[in-house]
């Protein structure tokens, strides 16, 4: 096993209600396992149980959470911290599945999670949830640092792998997918009426609370060079042009 790596884990795939931004058709969610020398980190944890409303409008089709990280070597107990990029249902469903274990959510994110619609509050907010609000950057580990990306929410997270002079990204959804992030790589792109159709469709999509902030995130996260970059919604890797 190498001393740093990032293994996506398939959690679930839905079936997108006409309301939503990317239907019709059947979406797929990915959450990542990140071993860092003594840490463990499960970024994002798929699509709970028990909400009919859930259930009714996406259909999901679960992978359960200890099979996910089994098949990728790993169990529910290995698991030092978890990350969550955001806290629509899709992300948080299992939470719960670590009871005691820190949590890392940003502080916008989690007053967001308290307003009505937002998503599944029993899947956020369980008896023993260890949640460690995180304003600015926050370093997991020496290698392992969380990166504000607001833009598809208020509260959304990155997370920054770096091992030696490489860069790896779990963009998560600050980008839906890897063309969506490679259609911005381009500097400079601040203003609307810097970009063209196929750019404004994807800020109209994904950028569900903030155009201007969904910009800046993706700047800030092409800024970082990655060599490669992670989607929860995309089993497509970007990797960077040489």
């Amino acid at each position: 096993m190498l001393d740093l790596e990032v293994t996506p884990l398939k959690l679930a795939t839905m079936e997108l209600p006409e309301f939503h931004p990317e239907a019709p058709g059947l979406d797929t969610v990915y959450g990542f396992l990140v071993r860092d020398q003594d840490a463990c980190v499960l970024v994002d944890t798929g699509v709970g149980m028990g909400s009919e409303l859930i259930d009714r409008l996406y259909t999901p089709d679960r992978v359960e959470l200890s099979s996910a990280l089994a098949e990728a070597g790993a169990s529910q107990d290995d698991i030092t911290a978890v990350v969550n990029s955001h806290l629509h249902f899709d992300h948080c469903g299992n939470n719960s599945a670590f009871p005691g274990v820190p949590i890392y959510v940003r502080q916008a994110e989690l007053e967001a999670a308290k307003e009505p619609h937002y998503t599944v509050p029993e899947w956020v907010w369980f008896p023993e949830a260890r949640y460690v609000p995180v304003e600015g950057g926050h370093r997991i580990s020496s290698r392992l640092e969380l990166l504000s990306t607001p833009g598809h929410t208020p509260g959304h997270q990155s997370l920054v792998v770096r091992s030696g002079r490489h860069v790896d990204l779990i963009v998560a959804q600050a980008a839906y997918t890897a063309q969506e992030f490679s259609a911005f790589q381009r500097a400079g792109l601040s203003q609307p009426d810097e970009m063209d159709s196929t750019l404004q469709a994807y800020v109209e999509s994904n950028a569900t609370w903030s155009e201007t902030a969904y910009r800046s995130s993706l700047a800030c996260l092409h800024g970082s060079q990655p060599r490669r970059a992670f989607f929860s919604h995309d089993s497509t890797v970007w990797t960077r042009e040489v």
